[in-house]
């Protein structure tokens, strides 16, 4: 039997099969299951987690940015500041959300 060399797909591909099929069909609408251990999930909500921050690097679109600047500005904080508080906000409630 001889082998058959397999060529590496190609970003193409993926966009051709997605073209062609489209991707609405592959989208389930169902519950995800999240779990959080109990205890950092409560100090999340009640806001009592250790102020240790870690560096994330993200990219933004430069309108954004300058958008958070601005609004940082008019609240007299750091804009930094304003996205770990609005990021702090959204995962309060998703986990209310959940449970």
């Amino acid at each position: 039997m001889t082998q058959r060399k397999m060529r590496p797909r190609k970003e193409t591909d993926a966009a051709r099969h997605y073209d062609t099929r489209g991707v609405l069909s592959e989208i389930v609408d169902a519950p995800v299951e999240f779990a959080l251990d109990e205890a950092l999930r409560e100090s999340i909500l009640a806001g009592k987690r250790a102020r240790r921050l870690q560096n994330v690097t993200i990219k933004l679109d430069p309108a954004h940015v300058h958008a958070l600047r601005k609004i940082a500005t008019k609240r007299s904080i750091p804009y930094q500041t304003l996205i770990r508080q609005w990021l702090a906000a959204g995962i309060r409630s998703e986990l209310k959300l959940v449970g």
